[in-house]
């Protein structure tokens, strides 16, 4: 459709400020997104053009010019879907993901709650304790009065652990929980979907536990959008871990109201691409609100890739329910990292990542994606991995390639760190020892993820003697972050807080789409419209 079959639906009399037409001049006004704009008509010179201001009448009067389409103000807390922030009691769709060993650190939480958005802690990868604590410290600071979570993640090495973690949010009264890298169902989550699942005054279920499942796979997403399988829900219940009430209520609920798809990200992903897996899933969870009948509807976020306002303008435009960021984060002054990873974060471009093998799924080959840039742990651990998977144990390793991994990677003995491994797990979980011990490879992989546990917490301490062994999880959404921010104040690491992080690239997001509402009208929007730059926002 061109310019001239747009249908005028009424006029636009000036006002004190002057209808624009040209796109030197476009560009300042389309970041007012806060003023109702309209999109006007210049028959004299058969042009389209944009005025702020005035007033929409039905009848003409001189100089008064066709009105085309009138777009009230816009806020980027309107981006999302609103139920999101009604049920979650937040501002903003904005969620920042949960980096494991603590880097999302309870400051990060708290610093986010208070800005009308959503923190995870990053519970993965942590000791029982050190969890407990952060939980505790979370309770008594934002308690019901904010909105607040952490995260669970599966740990199909450590199910006690698991298991003790959700013991530990139901009993807390942890609010909202991210479920992540699952590949399936487990009780530990199903418990912690149906604990406290009750009718309020109006037969509604109302849940205690709000749970994030953040997902990459279809058949995964089947699972959590589903309601708990019914043998899961009596084993709880004859375990006196559900009551039959919770049970019952959980069966016509969906494990999560909330699903997460995660595309190409740090940490733990499958390498997605968003716009084909986000489609994807959206079209599922349709297909499951109505086969299972539900009565409200099931909210799809989108994550992975996220690192400019570009990207999260597409997400939303795709329907995203809300954002999660994760990359960004980790630069983040609140996040758990040392100042030297922030700094190699920096200076990171789209293509500086790299897979290497994840800690905890070790032995199932599963990886993760880290920094490539300013270190050499993606290369050391798969060499590794290429160790352990080529052999039957420590002793069976050829002299010469052991030599080299104790010289060149692990910088100690097999024996020297299987002594330190062993201590360890037998303050951890002593049925790690026992199986190891039975088991040479076992041991071996122990050995090995010792070097991989050591490399994250290295980079978190700022190590100085390991720097080139850090293990910093990071996806392409970084380094985009980072073309971004060059030569704005956020290009300064000590400036980039988690809040001013969010806030730019929502209000980024929100002008971006209201630069491609005016550009679908025929205004000619200039092409810096769609480069919002970072500034101090509040």
């Amino acid at each position: 459709m061109n310019n001239t079959q747009l249908t005028p639906v009424g006029h636009w009399r000036s006002g004190a400020r002057s209808p624009v037409f040209e796109p030197a001049e476009l560009g300042p006004l389309l970041e007012s997104i806060r003023e109702p704009m309209h999109v006007v008509r210049d028959l004299a010179r058969a042009r389209i053009g944009l005025a702020m201001g005035g007033s929409a009448t039905t009848t003409a009067a001189p100089g008064d010019l066709p009105l085309l389409a009138t777009l009230p103000a816009t806020f980027p807390e309107w981006l999302g879907d609103r139920s999101f922030c009604e049920t979650h009691g937040v501002r903003f769709p904005y969620v920042a993901g949960e980096m494991a060993n603590g880097i999302a650190t309870t400051r990060l939480c708290i610093a986010m709650a208070e800005a009308g958005m959503i923190g995870f802690f990053g519970a993965g990868g942590l000791g029982y304790p050190r969890v407990e604590e952060a939980v505790d410290e979370l309770v008594a600071k934002l308690g019901n009065r904010l909105p607040w979570g952490v995260n669970l993640i599966h740990s199909p090495n450590e199910a006690g652990l698991e298991n003790r973690v959700a013991d530990l949010l139901i009993r807390k009264g942890v609010p909202i929980i991210s479920a992540s890298a699952f590949m399936g169902l487990t009780p530990a989550v199903v418990r912690c979907a149906a604990a406290g699942l009750q009718l309020d005054a109006n037969d509604r279920i109302v849940r205690k536990h709000r749970v994030f499942a953040k997902i990459s796979r279809r058949e995964v997403a089947i699972r959590f959008m589903s309601p708990a399988p019914a043998d899961m829900l009596r084993a709880l219940v004859a375990q006196n871990l559900l009551t039959q009430t919770e049970a019952d209520l959980a069966a016509k609920v969906p494990v999560a109201e909330d699903i997460t798809v995660e595309a190409d990200s740090g940490g733990h992903t499958d390498n997605q691409l968003l716009v084909a897996l986000f489609p994807t899933i959206m079209a599922l969870r349709d297909e499951l609100v109505a086969q299972h009948g539900y009565d409200r509807p099931i909210r799809v976020g989108a994550a992975g890739g996220l690192g400019t306002p570009g990207s999260l303008a597409a997400a939303f435009s795709m329907g995203a329910a809300y954002v999660v960021t994760g990359s960004v984060n980790q630069a983040a002054v609140e996040a758990g990292l040392s100042d030297a990873g922030k700094a190699m974060l920096a200076e990171a471009d789209v293509a500086d990542v790299i897979m290497a093998p994840a800690a905890d799924m070790f032995e199932l080959g599963v990886n993760v994606q880290v920094l490539k840039r300013g270190t050499m742990f993606g290369v050391r651990s798969s060499k590794l991995y290429e160790a352990w998977h080529s052999n039957a144990s420590l002793e069976a390793i050829p002299l010469e390639l052991k030599t080299r991994l104790e010289r060149d990677v692990l910088h100690a003995t097999f024996d020297e760190i299987w002594a330190e491994t062993r201590g360890f797990w037998q303050k951890r979980d002593p049925a790690e020892v026992v199986r190891a011990e039975a088991d040479p490879k076992h041991r071996m992989a122990l050995v090995f993820r010792w070097y991989l546990g050591k490399a994250s917490k290295w980079a978190i301490d700022g190590e100085v003697s390991r720097r080139a062994d850090y293990q910093i999880w990071s996806g392409p959404a970084m380094g985009a972050f980072n073309r971004w921010a060059a030569g704005s104040f956020l290009a300064e690491p000590k400036n980039r807080s988690v809040v001013q992080i969010a806030l730019n690239l929502l209000e980024g997001a929100a002008v971006i789409t209201r630069a491609g509402q005016l550009r679908s009208f025929g205004l000619p929007v200039p092409a810096t419209s769609f480069q919002f730059r970072p500034r101090l926002l509040s």
